[in-house]
């Protein structure tokens, strides 16, 4: 597998850290009523989101191709194991909405639909970056802790 293959779990990992702070970024600017950097913060997260995307599906893509491979099997054993499972699960599950929510909250920020902007980043913001920082976790779980707990 080449080297540019073998990294982009790293850079995944990293776009998910980004964009966790950018949200929480975004989150304190908007609490310290300064819209614009807030929306500067958003866009960039929602930027860095995307880009973690194309990376992901690349690497998965890439992967299959040099190896066969699907994906990275979690080789942690015990009590870690059905963490691991637990976090992924969910990490999955909200990952794909998340999306989309973004996406539709960034467009009625756009339109200037504040009240509708706001009921639905209520409920966007703590999925996002939940998805976002399970991302690093599982990250982590998969390549750099593959630890056994009984």
């Amino acid at each position: 597998m080449p080297d540019w293959v073998a990294i982009l779990p790293a850079v995944n990992a990293s776009l998910n850290a980004l964009a966790t702070v950018l949200l929480l970024t975004g989150y304190v600017l908007i609490k310290r009523r300064r819209p614009k950097q807030h929306a500067y913060a958003m866009i960039s997260a929602f930027t860095t989101s995307v880009v973690f995307l194309i990376c992901y599906l690349v690497y998965h893509a890439a992967l299959h191709h040099y190896t066969g491979l699907s994906g990275k099997k979690f080789v942690g054993t015990g009590l870690i194991r059905p963490i691991y499972f637990t976090i992924l699960i969910s990490h999955v599950l909200l990952a794909v909405p998340v999306a989309f929510m973004a996406l539709v909250t960034l467009l009625r920020a756009w339109r200037q639909d504040w009240v509708a902007h706001r009921r639905l980043a209520r409920i966007t913001f703590p999925i996002w970056v939940y998805v976002s920082v399970t991302g690093v976790i599982i990250y982590g779980l998969l390549y750099h802790w593959p630890i056994s707990a009984g």
